[in-house]
């Protein structure tokens, strides 16, 4: 083997260039991606997919597709961040949540922090009382073992004491301003 043979087996061929565009294509038509979400998901496949492939054209392959989604412009870590903030706080989950997932998605310590900055956890925490019947969503009536539950669950999805005493101790009014702050009082 020459150190020619070595240098172009390090390369990605036409073929695999062109399956790496596709697959990019594919990929981020049905869902929103990150950075690091789309380079591990070409480098993952591309491996199966090919044979004889050396580590070297994983990894070119893998960069080619992140450099053609960027020109694309269909690839944005901070619009994803500000999307996935938004979502999860409509859905309950508090900013600890949220940072901790962005960072698993590979979203940069910065871009996590300044999409989580505005997040309003006293209205996802209002969500998640609804969505779990805590709080001023509470059916049944309230004993110590009913009271432990509920808090702790606000501790274990991300809410600080503060705040999940607060939901707690809330009535269905004050529950329904922090929900819907612009509607008018009856």
């Amino acid at each position: 083997m020459t150190d020619d043979d070595t240098l172009t087996s390090d390369v990605p061929t036409s073929r695999m260039l062109s399956w790496a565009k596709n697959s990019t294509i594919y990929r981020l038509e049905r869902r929103m991606m990150t950075e690091k979400q789309l380079f591990d998901a070409i480098a993952k496949k591309a491996k199966s997919k090919f044979e004889d492939i050396s580590s070297a054209q994983v990894k070119a392959l893998a960069e080619y597709a992140v450099k053609f989604a960027y020109d694309q412009k269909a690839l944005d870590d901070v619009a994803f961040a500000a999307i996935s903030t938004r979502t999860a706080v409509r859905s309950g989950k508090s900013k600890r949540v949220i940072a901790q997932k962005l960072s698993l998605k590979g979203v940069a310590t910065e871009t996590v922090q300044s999409a989580v900055q505005d997040a309003d956890d006293l209205v996802a925490a209002v969500i998640f009382a609804r969505k779990r019947g805590f709080g001023p969503f509470r059916r049944g009536d309230l004993d110590e073992k009913r009271k432990a539950k509920e808090l702790s669950a606000f501790a274990r999805n991300g809410f600080g004491f503060e705040i999940g005493r607060r939901v707690f101790d809330m009535d269905a009014e004050e529950a329904d301003e922090v929900l819907y702050p612009d509607r008018p009082l009856s």
